[in-house]
């Protein structure tokens, strides 16, 4: 019998419209983290590429440096060391610039979560409501009718 009231009452509809807005907030929490993923994955091969690029870098101003005789200067020395300096900042930065990234996209996954346990309990709610309103609108016609 419950099963008729709440469908003449439309709880029924109401609370499998909460329980899809919550699904949808799960699906979307879930694309939120493999974005998480995703940029923790690019930045992690972007300090890869960028690591090999400072290699060569590196090799290259060493080369150069020693081309032109000035590998035992102080100078020479203060130069390759800001340069791996610099070098090693630029790839500490794309990481963190993807942990930046990522944890603003788990952040998204729990507001999408939270969102759908609210769309659920609203749904809960507003089934109660209609069941009462129903029930209402049924004892005021069987007490009108008698």
């Amino acid at each position: 019998m419950s099963g008729l009231f709440e469908t003449l009452s439309g709880a029924k509809g109401i609370r499998a419209q909460g329980k899809s807005e919550q699904n949808i907030s799960e699906f979307n929490a879930k694309v939120a983290e493999n974005q998480a993923e995703a940029q923790r994955n690019k930045a992690a091969f972007a300090q890869k590429r960028q690591a090999k690029k400072g290699v060569a870098i590196q090799s290259a101003l060493e080369a150069r440096l020693g081309k032109s005789g000035g590998t035992g200067s102080a100078v020479a020395g203060d130069l390759v060391g800001a340069q791996a300096e610099e070098l090693e900042l630029e790839n500490l930065l794309l990481g963190f610039e993807g942990e930046v990234f990522a944890g603003q996209a788990e952040s998204q996954a729990e507001l999408d979560r939270l969102q759908g346990k609210l769309a659920k309990q609203r749904g809960k709610a507003g089934a109660r409501k209609a069941n009462v309103d129903f029930g209402v609108q049924l004892g005021g016609a069987f007490l009108t009718g008698l």
